[in-house]
Order: C-alpha cells, then structure tokens, then sequence
C-alpha cells in the first residue's frame, strides 16, 4: 500500500483466499496475534502452494505478494515461526513477515533477529 491507499479489512468470521487463473493479482496484507496466527498460517501455505505451482507448471494464477504482521509477547509463543521462515526463504519478495514481540526478556535468536520488531 502506499499512502492514501484504500485497504479493506476484516476482522473474525469465516474468511479464505481462493484465487481463480483469471483473476487480477491482489497483494495480500494478514495481521495476526497469538493464536490467531491459526487460518493466515493457512492461507500463507496455500498462496505458498500456488506460487510453487506457478514456478512448475506455467503462470495459470497472477498472484502478488503477501506480508504478514505477527505479534506475540515472546518469539516462543510465536507458532509456526519456523515454518514461516521457511516460506519465506522459498519465495523471497513474495512472502514476508514481520514478528512483533511484546514482553521478551531473553536474548532473540540469530535467525530470527532480522525479522523483529518491539521489546
């Protein structure tokens, strides 16, 4: 987004990223806290899946990039950090997060470092 971009957004309910071969490519933006990582951490491996598809077999989806924003109050309550890590290594520049932490008090791991926001 950029300044004066209009965003939607939703909160709660029964939501999904289900894009079609035809449809225009969107740029996703998931917020997620705690265990609400649950269905983002869902859709990220769909879009995962999709891009992978789209390396393999030809460009069927036109797919943009998504970030993701993850707060939790320590990197050992952040879920799927690993996984999320990994995503984003296989697909650089379209798969991002950005860990927020609220209450660490341990040192933050090397791998994670770059990727953390907050005390």
């Amino acid at each position: 987004c950029t300044l004066d971009s209009e965003v939607a957004l939703r909160v709660g309910g029964d939501f999904f990223f289900d894009p079609q071969p035809g449809d225009s490519p969107v740029n996703l933006v998931l917020i997620a806290g705690g265990v609400g990582i649950n269905p983002l951490f869902s859709i990220l491996l769909h879009i995962a899946d999709l891009h992978g598809y789209q390396e393999g077999k030809g460009k069927r989806h036109k797919l943009g990039t998504a970030k993701l924003y993850y707060s939790a109050k320590n990197t050992s309550e952040l879920l799927f950090k690993k996984n999320i890590l990994g995503l984003m290594k296989a697909f650089p520049g379209k798969i991002t997060c950005c860990f927020h932490v609220t209450q660490q008090r341990s040192q933050i791991c090397k791998e994670l470092q770059p990727h953390i926001t907050g005390k």
